[in-house]
Formats: C-alpha cells, structure tokens, sequence
C-alpha cells in the first residue's frame, strides 16, 4: 500500500495509544535574551509581554500551557519552509519531538550543521552554544506508529532524507481521521543507535502543563563535527563528518572555511 492510498478511513484502524516522555531541543537564549535590554526585573518581563503580544495568536486549547510547549502551534503567521509532518504557509502546528534526550540532541546537531550547509562562507563559531534539552509527558488513544506494520510498509517514505511531500500527505489524511500524535524513526540518529521521534498535532496529548525535566547542553559545531556535551546527568556525543552524509546537503557541505 501505498501513502497515496492512506485514507482517513483506513489509516483510523491502525490508531494505537501512544504515551511517553517527549524531548525537545532549544537554544537556551530563549530566556536570557532580553535581560541585556533592561535594568531590572521587572522591566524584563514587561517587555517580554510587549514582545509576546506582537506574536502570532496561541490557539486557545493551548493557552494554558507553558510557552516551550505551545510556541510549536501559534498560528497566524505563515510556516516559512515546509518540514516533515507540515507545509509551508498558514498550516497546523506540529510540536516534534524524540523519545531520548540524545536522539533529540543529534536532530538540532544535523539542523545545526545544515545551516552551514546553507551557508558556505559563514565561519565556524569559536565557542559551543548553550541550548536546553526538556521533557514533556504525553499521552493519547489515537496515535500512529509509523514503525509498525502495516505503516512500515512505507519505511522508505517515512525516512527520506530530503523529500517530505508522503509524510505531509499522510500528516493531513491523519488530522481528518483525528489522530494525535506519530511516532517515527529518527533519520538523523543512525550513528548511535536507532532512534525513535514524535510528532505530536494536538496541545490536549501534554500530560502536564509544563515541562517536568530539563538539562543542559553545550553543543560546538566545527569543522570535524559536532560535540555535545551535557554535565548532569554527565552525557557526551560526538557527530563525525560521515554522521549525516546520507543526506546529500551534508555530503557537499564545505567543511573547510
């Protein structure tokens, strides 16, 4: 079968729960980027308001919860580039995510490295950059597993590195049928072990309102690679040249600048 195939009928048979911790990788400067604007405190989170009310609108089943988890789903703004499990332009939220901290951390290490792709002449920075890793529980009855028969019949649509055009086709097929969430395989994970992503389409799938776990990582980007390192728990991961050169925007990248 097919993905042009996957009707919202068919693909609602298939809907299994689907529950668990959910990782998502963000530059720390998400917090602490305003502080050098201002004198106090209170000024901060003043203008932080100012800041948050020319953002597009927060759906209001998100509305309650803490922004890292609802930014993914404001609307009123176009989407600038399509990804996975979403067009470009006015279309639903995605919140993306792994099951593990290092599969999340090797998807930002890849997304790192492919702005470089995109930009030749830009140096490498001197100095690794702070992001935070933290953990959402989430939970529904009405998930797809992409790994599991019969979706993985499919596995080679699902895991293109470049090309998302089936993946968004069953994203929108999935959101008539009503499903909430999709688990699939990382294709930037492979040089570890393999590792597992989520797409979550709906707030109501968080378990809690918040984010109940949090660390932090230093990632340096080079030209060698990527390291990442986080001091607790004490994690260390390494991205080679070869990590993600079965994509071909990696494979070409200048390394040397």
């Amino acid at each position: 079968m097919s993905s042009a195939t996957w009707t919202p009928g068919e693909l609602w048979p298939e809907r299994r729960r689907l529950s668990g911790p959910c990782w998502r990788v963000v530059e720390s400067q998400h917090r602490v980027s305003t502080m050098k604007l201002v004198d106090t405190l209170e000024e901060q989170e003043l203008l932080e308001i100012l800041v948050d009310g020319t953002k597009p609108q927060v759906p209001p089943d998100c509305r309650h919860l803490h922004y890292l988890l609802f930014t993914p789903f404001r609307y009123g703004a176009p989407y600038p580039a399509g990804s996975r499990f979403r067009r470009a332009g006015l279309t639903p939220g995605v919140f993306y995510g792994s099951q593990t901290a290092p599969t999340a951390v090797a998807e930002m290490a890849f997304h790192r490295l492919l702005f470089f792709a995109d930009s030749p002449h830009t140096p490498w920075p001197v100095n690794a950059t702070e992001y935070t890793a933290f953990m959402v529980a989430f939970k529904t009855a009405a998930g797809l597993d992409l790994t599991r028969p019969p979706l993985d019949g499919d596995r080679a649509l699902w895991t293109s590195c470049t090309e998302y055009g089936a993946c968004q086709d069953l994203a929108d097929q999935a959101r008539t049928a009503g499903i909430e969430a999709l688990r699939y395989e990382s294709v930037r994970d492979r040089p570890h072990k393999r590792g597992y992503n989520l797409a979550l389409l709906a707030c109501r799938v968080f378990v809690s309102r918040e984010p109940v776990q949090r660390q932090t990582w230093r990632i340096h980007v080079g030209p060698r690679g990527v390291r990442g390192l986080c001091e607790f728990p004490d994690l260390r991961l390494a991205f080679d040249r070869d990590a993600f050169a079965d994509d071909p925007r990696i494979a070409t990248m200048q390394w040397e600048r």
